[in-house]
């Protein structure tokens, strides 16, 4: 008998001060059998909390929706701040395939998430990214850019605002919350040799596809004041498409081009173990990689997951 699907799920909670909050809501996830967190880091200037799930995938379905009720009756937006935007109580919640799962699997499961937190919490939901249905959302600064405030007036107002699933109003204190299926994100950093807080941003020019460089890559330059290095950050949105030694290598290479080597590299969170090994590790100057913190499939397995 085949293994059900494998997702992750990375709910984003308005919420980045109270770790109460998101411990009691995380809780409220992890009860459901067969559900692990992986992680949960919370932002006090952006006011968020990021939490990293992973299970089976009609586990994974049940726990999102629980996570959106308590979310829904611990925060009230009515009097939320911070440097991120948002426009729900659980503002956003994707849906990742991992080891067995494709896209397919996780976009049902985004859409049955949607249906239910529509229908069971009377919360407004759009579908994003691979779960859109509407083109015009498949980016989700589309219409999470107007926020929660914004909103308000849209929601039931304007037909470019009506919601995929449950009520064509935002709700009064918990908003609306954006579910949708996407490949898995890897936060991946190079750092430098160097002080040239400038070559890494040209290099970051250089790598990004925006300016022409790799395909499904973002990138910016910045200056570690704790290490003094320049360091080039990146969020990889697809690896299938561009992978981590891809980025290093013309990374590494740009650098040697202008007399500096490589330090070291940084894997912030997780990835696939489709993404990297112990090999590759070495490759890039990953320093300290241990596959059951760093890869979500062993460090799933090794939860007893």
């Amino acid at each position: 008998m085949a293994a059900a699907p494998l997702l992750e799920f990375v709910p984003n909670f308005s919420e980045g001060r109270d770790r109460a909050k998101i411990d009691a809501i995380v809780a409220a996830m992890t009860a459901v059998p067969g559900v692990k967190c992986l992680g949960a880091e919370l932002d006090a200037s952006h006011n968020r909390a990021v939490v990293t799930l992973a299970g089976e995938s009609a586990a994974i379905a049940d726990a999102a929706v629980r996570g959106a009720k308590a979310a829904m009756a611990a925060i009230d937006l009515r009097g939320h701040k911070g440097e991120h935007k948002r426009m729900g109580a659980m503002d956003v919640c994707p849906f990742v395939p991992l080891a067995g799962a494709t896209m397919a699997d996780a976009v049902a499961t985004a859409k049955a998430v949607g249906a239910r937190i529509g229908r069971e919490l009377s919360l407004p939901v759009f579908l994003y990214a691979d779960a859109c249905a509407r083109e015009s959302r498949r980016v989700l600064g589309n219409f999470r850019n107007k926020e929660f405030e914004g909103l308000l007036p849209l929601v039931g107002a304007d037909p470019e605002f009506t919601p995929d699933f449950g009520p064509a109003t935002m709700h009064p204190t918990a908003g609306a919350v954006a579910v949708g299926a996407r490949k898995f994100l890897i936060a991946y950093n190079v750092n430098l040799a160097t002080e040239d807080v400038q070559l890494a941003k040209d290099i970051a020019k250089a790598v990004r596809e925006k300016d022409g460089g790799f395909k499904k890559v973002q990138a910016m330059g910045f200056f570690l004041d704790d290490k003094k290095l320049a360091q080039v950050s990146m969020n990889l949105l697809d690896f299938e498409t561009t992978s981590i030694r891809t980025v290093f290598d013309k990374v590494a290479d740009l650098a040697a081009q202008k007399g500096v080597q490589v330090a070291e590299s940084e894997l912030v969170g997780l990835a696939p173990a489709a993404a990297i090994d112990a090999a590759l590790a070495r490759h890039v100057r990953l320093p300290r990689f241990d596959a059951r913190e760093q890869v979500v499939e062993a460090k799933l397995a090794a939860m007893g997951g």
